[in-house]
């Protein structure tokens, strides 16, 4: 139905609420008139002042960003930017009372609050409200039984013949108001007994038993709170036959929940419970018996029976679910385990229903009734009425023990016990003006329950500046149109800003003339269209950025930067030319005029030995630099000076080795590997060598510099320390005692060789003496030929 896909289509509402377009919306939107203005956006306001334009800017051009604006130079107090607000009508507090404090009128209990509001909205902005409900102590009950009289029933109607004392019996331990009412269906007449005999529709039971003529529907007992009458009623009723397993029991649904006057119904809680062992024709079925009208969902009720089930179809189960809403009635589906599916199935498209299951006779039906009852009355659920076109409804809950929820799940709150309170916040937002304007009234009420929210819709289409418009005004050109809001609002077949020309008069070589800044050939310089001999300067796609100028010539974006902002971030872009803020000067505003940032220590700028441009001293003697001009680097006295500092941070000695850290941090230390690497003479800075001395006696090289306002020191990481007089007895006699050791073992080395060579002469004498050959020949000679035998010689 249209009220489930409002309530979809809610559940949505966060992906729109954030969905905001890119750039500024108000000036995209083309806005010829403050009321279209402000339907474009929260966000719009319209500018009234009759001098806000400059040359070249459309009317347009009125409509922007507030901020936009008032940077624009108009005043807050020429914006036109109305607000939606809100009004209770009727704020009735929800009733506190308890079961034993005595009875009250179902109409002197209040459930839902507020009762009535009436909310104004502006396109875009959206109102919020709370909205309250509390399940009231003691609260009247209405209860309908309806029941399938099909042959297969008969031992359910049995058990059901003392429902009535009984149910009452049980009703009383939840209110002290109950009534209860009883009908009765079988079948349409016309359908399953198409082809049978007259007879066969008097008693359409077979074998002896007596049954009842079959019908669509009837109204046994209205509702009353005599249960014995029920029971006395109610055992009087026969069951009747059926040929086919579906029975019409939507017909009779339908005048159950229109019938209401027949029926009793009070503006209290309704229950209607359906009892049944058997499925159900819907709309479309009527065919098989040539009904083929769509069910009117009218009261067709004389002397309590339904008189209209051969002339209407079935109800579809979309229009029975409508009806049942609009009657706030809840049903409870009693069924047999066989048709379990089927009917939960049904359950899932009707809100505020619940399936029981019935035992084989129906002898639990009682208990059936109470648990469906609590399960319906603690869950609430609201829903709305048709929402007006472009308007759009959000939901958030705040249920029991700190449980909130939001889209489809905001609209409902479970587990609540009588006597609980739980809220909703409501937010309804308009993204249009209705075509009429008019207001419009929606409805908020929770599923099952008779009371609900009546809100009136009142739409701002307009802003208050249309009423005192004046009509045909002499302003816009002859009267031909309304001047409203600071500018024209031309009539029909009239443009311009004073609606000056006819639509048929715009495009024309004397008009075109008039757009060409010095005769040349680009109308409006390329950056506006020539609309009735003057230039309107086109948009440019960062709302921000605008061309003005009688010929469109100008513009507030081409102008010099500095930091990459815009006339240096201190000032704003006129045609093309930075307008610098107060304090600061230059073509891009980057030069600032204050000079306390060259004040020195002494209170002199620039210790008096410079000048201060831009903030920034330029010292006149290059001896001298620094933020002040105080540090002079080739000065005398400056190695001395960071003498300490320097061996501390480089070498981790010296007198300020345990305050290093606190005194030593204001330059920037870089060790080198030798004297060579240090920076010389001939930097764009004063630079000065420095070469100290150490407690050690060992000397270290570094070079101080400032370099614009930083302080940076080289120094050779190694220290130099030259050899000490101490040092010399120990070398020589590392060097004597180096000698001695070498003239020993030369001594020895020449003993050893005298004593090898004597015993080896010795030796040799020996052997000789010993010698037995002949003493012309010589031991050791041998001859100098050799003689090769050739192995393949035979002697041959």
């Amino acid at each position: 139905t249209s009220t489930r896909t409002d309530l979809i289509f809610a559940s949505f509402q966060p992906l729109f609420f954030h969905s905001i377009p890119e750039g500024n919306e108000c000036i995209k939107a083309n806005a010829k008139s403050c009321g279209e203005c402000i339907q474009v956006g929260a966000k719009c306001g319209w500018c009234m002042d009759p001098g806000f334009l400059k040359q070249g800017e459309a009317t347009s051009t009125r409509c922007d960003e507030l901020e936009s604006l008032r940077k624009r130079g108009c005043s807050s107090t020429k914006v036109e930017n109305p607000r939606g607000s809100q009004r209770a009508l009727k704020n009735k507090a929800v009733t506190n009372r308890n079961k034993g404090e005595g009875k009250l009128r179902p109409e002197d209990i209040t459930q839902v609050q507020p009762q009535k509001l009436t909310l104004s909205l502006r396109s875009g902005e959206p109102q919020s409200f709370n909205l309250k409900f509390k399940r009231a102590e003691d609260y009247p009950i209405d209860l309908y039984y309806l029941m399938d009289l099909s042959y297969s029933m008969k031992d359910d109607l049995e058990n059901v013949k003392n429902l009535g004392t009984h149910l009452m019996l049980e009703m009383s331990k939840i209110t002290t108001d109950f009534k209860i009412g009883f009908g009765s269906f079988v079948e349409k007449t016309v359908m399953p007994y198409i082809s049978t005999t007259p007879a066969k529709l008097l008693n359409p039971c077979t074998g002896d038993q007596n049954c009842t003529s079959p019908f669509s529907y009837k109204n046994v007992l209205k509702l009353t709170s005599n249960g014995q009458e029920f029971n006395t009623l109610v055992g009087q009723q026969h069951i009747s036959g059926n040929l086919d397993s579906p029975e019409g029991g939507f017909d009779a649904i339908m005048q159950v929940a229109v019938c209401g006057e027949h029926i009793g119904w009070r503006n209290v809680t309704r229950l209607l419970v359906f009892s049944t062992d058997a499925g159900f024709h819907f709309a479309g079925d009527g065919k098989l018996g040539g009904i083929v009208l769509p069910n009117d969902g009218k009261c067709h009720l004389e002397n309590n029976m339904y008189t209209m089930s051969h002339y209407y179809d079935y109800p579809s189960i979309a229009h029975l679910v409508q009806k049942l809403s609009d009657n706030n009635i809840q049903t409870i589906f009693a069924i047999t385990e066989e048709f379990q599916p089927v009917y939960k199935e049904l359950k899932n498209l009707i809100p505020k229903s619940a399936v029981g299951i019935l035992s084989a006779n129906s002898s639990n039906v009682i208990n059936l009734i109470i648990d469906a009852y609590n399960s319906l009355s603690s869950e609430v659920i609201l829903e709305n009425s048709k929402l007006p076109e472009g308007v759009t409804i959000m939901y958030q809950s705040r249920c029991k023990n700190g449980v909130t929820g939001e889209g489809e799940m905001g609209r409902k709150c479970s587990n609540i016990s009588i006597g609980d309170e739980v809220s909703f916040t409501i937010r309804i937002t308009a993204k249009q003006c209705p075509k009429m304007g008019k207001p419009e009234t929606i409805k908020i009420k929770p599923l099952g329950f008779n009371e609900e929210v009546e809100i009136t819709l009142n739409f701002i289409c307009e802003c208050d500046c249309h009423k005192d418009g004046i009509e045909n005004s002499d302003i816009c050109h002859n009267g031909n149109g309304t001047y409203e809001c600071g500018a024209c609002r031309c009539n029909e077949g009239r443009i311009g800003r004073q609606c000056e020309c006819s639509t048929n008069e715009v495009t024309s070589e004397d008009l075109d003339k008039s757009c060409r800044k010095d005769n040349g050939t680009d109308i409006c310089s390329n950056n506006g269209d020539c609309v009735c001999g003057t230039c309107e300067c086109k948009k440019r796609e960062n709302p921000e950025e605008r061309y003005s100028g009688m010929f469109c010539e100008c513009d507030n974006f081409n102008c010099d930067r500095s930091n990459n902002k815009l006339c240096g971030g201190h000032g704003h872009c006129e045609c093309r030319v930075c307008i610098c803020d107060a304090n600061w000067t230059g073509s891009a505003c980057d030069c600032s005029l204050d000079t306390t940032t060259c004040l020195a220590s002494n209170k002199q700028i620039c210790n008096g030995r410079g000048t201060c441009e831009c903030g920034t001293c330029k010292c006149t003697d290059p001896k001298f630099q620094g933020p002040s001009c105080e540090i002079c680097p080739t000065c005398p006295g400056v190695c001395t000076e960071h003498k300490e500092c320097v061996q501390c941070r480089a070498f981790g000695t010296g007198e300020k080795k345990d305050t290093c850290e606190r005194d030593c941090s204001y330059f920037n230390l870089i060790k080198v590997k030798d004297r060579d690497k240090l920076p010389q003479p001939g930097q764009a800075f004063p630079l000065m060598h420095c070469k100290e001395r150490d407690a050690n006696d060992c000397w270290f090289y570094y070079t101080y510099a400032v370099n614009k306002t930083e302080k940076e020191v080289h120094v050779v990481e190694t220290l130099d320390c030259p050899a000490g007089p101490d040092i010399i007895p120990i070398v020589a006699g590392v060097v004597a005692g180096i000698v001695l050791i070498g003239l020993a073992l030369l001594l020895i080395w020449k003993l050893l060789m005298i004593i090898h060579d004597r015993r080896e002469f010795a030796k040799f004498e020996k052997e000789k003496m010993n010698a037995k050959w002949d003493t012309g020949e010589n031991p050791i000679y041998k001859s100098a030929v050799t003689t090769v035998v050739n192995p393949k010689y035979e002697g041959k």
